[in-house]
């Protein structure tokens, strides 16, 4: 049964991220669907996550119809290979056309080609950067020098 204000969410990638987004996601309510090519990845899924499993290639569209990606409301793609991402991000956009789909890309140079794609992108890189220049600049990364 879907909660009032549940989201299906299809997260492509069940590595540290993916099965971390999959475990708080379907903790708060949401309908949760993982796909991996390796099975063992699922381990990393809580006991009480009570979303689904789908074990394959997230580029073929015989997986991604498996899914139910037709039904998403949001569209993950969190696996370690930015070409991946891109592809399967691209395909929920334009062929499944999942509302708002989300993309990792680890390459910031990266980050604009799949902007110009309508893909919105998460850049652990940039956001690392970023989050070590403001230590910088707020001084907080000198606080700890011996004087």
């Amino acid at each position: 049964m879907k909660m009032k204000n549940s989201l299906y969410i299809i997260i492509v990638g069940c590595g540290r991220l993916g099965s971390y987004l999959a475990n708080q996601l379907s903790r708060v309510g949401h309908s949760v669907v993982v796909i991996d090519a390796d099975e063992q990845t699922f381990n990393d899924l809580s006991p009480d996550f009570s979303g689904f499993r789908v074990v394959g290639d997230a580029t073929r569209i015989a997986i991604l119809k498996e899914a139910k990606l037709k039904q998403a409301d949001v569209f993950f793609a969190t696996t370690h290979w930015d070409n991946v991402n891109l592809m399967v991000a691209q395909i929920a956009r334009k062929l499944f056309h999942v509302p708002h789909v989300l993309a990792r890309v680890f390459d910031p140079h990266r980050e604009e080609i799949y902007k110009q794609l309508g893909i919105e992108t998460i850049c652990p890189t940039s956001v690392a950067a970023e989050m070590f220049l403001m230590a910088v600049a707020s001084g907080k990364a000198g606080e700890g020098k011996k004087q």
